[in-house]
């Protein structure tokens, strides 16, 4: 059995391996900043202040990886069970299950903390598809 389109077979397999690699060697040496949420909201500094630490509903370390999956468990837990009360795994205490008056509440900088994170690995997460999202309060320099 003869191949009499070698050559044609050739380039078309090398054009596509071409364009399949393009993306890595486009971006070979642009590297994005790794983000830095900002913690430092008035509600934040002033439990800082008062307890001596920054405490949230559970281990930086989880919320960082699985902040989303708590986020599912309390939208199923308060719109399905009618439960709203979350006790932490961490700590004991009692939070209020609700992404506008308890997270928000804290990390009231959602351009600096939320935005920073997900715009870095390209999430869109559908939070403000039912929520009302935050005002920003605009910061004077004086």
């Amino acid at each position: 059995m003869k191949i009499y389109d070698g050559g044609k077979i050739l380039i078309g397999l090398l054009i596509f391996a071409g364009a399949v690699t393009f993306p890595f060697y486009y971006n070979i040496g642009k590297v994005n900043a790794k983000p830095d949420p900002k913690t430092d909201t008035p509600e934040i500094l002033k439990w800082e202040k008062e307890q001596g630490k920054k405490e949230c509903v559970e281990s930086k370390a989880y919320m960082r990886t699985e902040h989303m999956q708590l986020i599912n468990l309390w939208r199923d837990s308060v719109v399905r069970d009618m439960n709203r009360q979350y006790v932490s795994t961490t700590n004991g205490k009692r939070f209020n299950m609700s992404l506008q008056n308890e997270c928000m509440r804290c990390h009231s900088n959602k351009k600096k903390f939320c935005d920073e994170c997900h715009n870095y690995l390209a999430v869109k997460p559908f939070c403000w598809d039912c929520h009302i999202q935050p005002k920003e309060k605009e910061e004077t320099k004086s």
